[in-house]
């Protein structure tokens, strides 16, 4: 076995600070995380090996001849390949160099190993049968032999075989680049000859190697295939053509599970499988490198020496088991939390489901990681406005007139109707719209003059609905007497027919006359609704909703909302534009 070259590299690691503390690795005392690395292995100990060709394989079988003295061409022993007897499976053995491979009598041939899974390799080692070739290439494969990069290079005529230069220096810039080089390409020993590739050595980062990328990925193998190009000329071997060959005794692969600094060691996969890492510090993957469901509050990174980069979980209060994560948060709070919690249970909701849902208000008497942190706001249905109630003090937001923390009673001053939308109406003063109007107009010659009350029953069709500039359903809540108008506090529950300047839908005033109340041009009276209906030429100020002789004030009847909702359908498909 390589004994020497095992040392060699154990040794290597130990220099470049990536031996593996053997007491609980991956954490401290304290449970605090540690970076972590699998122990080095031996990979290519019983894979299996694919030849390009081997002696005996093929007819007629072809002859071989090997060394017995590693100096000396004299010693040359021949004998005709016989089947079974030169398998590749002797590369990775057991038995070291005890057996050998050897290919066909031929120039050039292949060994491709597949390593299982991404690795990273420290070193490639061949112990040679037969003299070591001129040129030899290695190359991995880092998608499982879809694809091919040289590794390295060792020939005599570096140039004239590779198109490269002899290296002796590394520089940085090239540190991620195969090199060629002449040693360990000599013919002599004639037997027993190594072929030794350390990806590592010479490179200027090695002794950075966690904190470099481009080495990382350098070392980063699935498969390995060895080429041999070219034999040293059969005369300086004492050879025939059609007896040299390549033997190789053994194939040694050093390296380790590809776990990225999150595990300390790789254990068998399901069913004898490929060997997967058991990762550590909230990770998870063939390789340790995603962070696990739930652990999305900082960015995946591979470990180093100095932060073991744990993956650390999304702080969700409790209420979810499920997160992603996001850049732009992660930056914006300084590089402390990315995580989005997502599927808030228990009524919450926000970025770490901090806060309660709309409809529901917190429980000051209860943490927020509790189930029952949120309540709900139980607003009356009837007296507020809508479900929703302040998160903190649950005050729903109520209606006019409307009061109490859940708006389930009226106001001072207030008392209760029959109406869904105005359910607290004012209490009205003694002055009322069938008030006597001021003395003025009291004369009836005068009131008659001024207007004539509507008499009958009024008809309302398509024509007529058209003619008008808006039509709406208002409820009046409350009066007061301003100057010569009165301020009524109207509800607007529905606009039928709009108008240039947009009447909007609730509470808003409505004046009136005092003129016109007081010759009885409009009926109104506060706490009914009315059917109102009005043209913009005939009122002194479009912007206000304003009630005057010239418009018509209707008490409301329920069975004009379907014909309304038929004029107001039909006028939106351009029936009233004819009209």
């Amino acid at each position: 076995m390589l004994q020497f070259l095992w040392s060699f590299a154990v040794f290597l690691l130990f220099l470049l600070g990536l031996a593996s503390d053997l007491h609980d690795p991956c954490y401290d005392g304290d449970q605090n995380p540690l970076y972590c690395l699998p122990e080095l292995s031996e990979l290519a100990s019983g894979r299996l090996v694919e030849a390009s060709s081997t002696c005996g394989s093929s007819h007629p079988p072809g002859r071989i001849c090997a060394f017995r003295d590693s100096s000396d061409p004299a010693s040359k022993v021949c004998q005709r390949c016989q089947g079974n007897t030169h398998l590749p499976e002797y590369l990775t053995d057991a038995d070291g160099g005890t057996t050998c491979w050897w290919s066909q009598p031929a120039t050039n041939a292949t060994l491709t190993l597949a390593l299982g899974r991404r690795v990273e390799v420290l070193y490639v080692a061949l112990r040679f049968c037969s003299p070591r070739p001129e040129s030899l290439a290695i190359y991995k494969s880092m998608d499982y032999g879809r694809n091919w990069v040289p590794f390295q290079f060792f020939s005599t005529q570096c140039r004239r075989r590779y198109h490269l230069p002899p290296t002796n220096t590394i520089m940085k810039a090239m540190e991620h680049e195969a090199a060629c080089i002449e040693a360990q390409t000599a013919p002599k020993p004639l037997t027993g000859g190594l072929v030794a590739f350390m990806p590592l050595a010479g490179r200027p980062s090695a002794r950075m190697f966690e904190y470099s990328p481009v080495l990382q990925d350098w070392v980063t193998a699935t498969d390995l295939r060895v080429s041999f190009d070219r034999m040293h000329p059969t005369r300086t071997l004492g050879l025939r053509r059609k007896e040299a060959s390549y033997g190789v005794a053994e194939l040694q692969v050093g390296g380790r599970c590809k776990c990225n600094g999150h595990a300390s060691r790789c254990t068998a996969g399901k069913d004898g499988g490929v060997p997967q890492c058991d990762c550590q510090h909230n990770t998870a993957g063939p390789e340790c490198d995603t962070c696990k469901a739930f652990y999305w509050d900082r960015p995946w990174q591979r470990a180093t020496p100095k932060d073991a980069h744990e993956c650390v979980a999304c702080d969700c209060h409790l209420h979810s088991h499920r997160c992603r994560f996001s850049m732009e948060l992660f930056e914006l709070s300084g590089r402390q939390s990315g995580g989005i919690c997502l599927n808030c249970r228990h009524h919450t909701a926000g970025r770490h489901c901090q806060y309660c849902r709309p409809g529901f208000k917190r429980d000051l008497s209860r943490p927020m990681t509790s189930s029952k942190a949120c309540k709900a706001c139980q607003c009356h249905p009837i007296g507020a406005v809508g479900a929703i109630c302040n998160q903190t003090t649950g005050q729903c937001q109520c209606k006019n007139g409307v009061t109490s923390l859940t708006c389930n009673r009226c106001m001072q001053g207030f008392q209760q109707s029959r109406s869904a939308h105005a359910p607290c109406m004012r209490i009205p003063e003694v002055m009322t719209t069938t008030a006597l109007p001021p003395q003025e107009w009291n004369a009836g010659t005068e009131c008659q003059n001024h207007c004539q009350p509507p008499r009958g029953r009024v008809h309302m069709n398509l024509k007529n609905y058209c003619k008008k500039d808006y039509v709406l359903r208002a409820q009046l809540l409350a009066m007061e007497k301003s100057g010569t108008w009165w301020q009524f506090t109207a509800s607007v529950l529905t606009v039928y027919r709009q108008r240039r300047v947009p009447i909007r839908r609730g509470e808003q005033p409505l004046w009136v006359p005092e003129q016109d109340l007081a010759c009885r041009c409009l009926h109104l009276q506060v706490g009914k609704a009315y059917l109102v209906i009005g043209n913009d030429e005939e009122s002194p100020d479009p912007a206000r909703l304003i009630l005057d002789k010239n418009s018509l004030a209707l008490p409301w009847r329920d069975a004009w909302a379907y014909k309304l909702r038929s004029f107001q359908q039909q006028s939106r498909r351009g029936k009233c534009r004819g009209n």
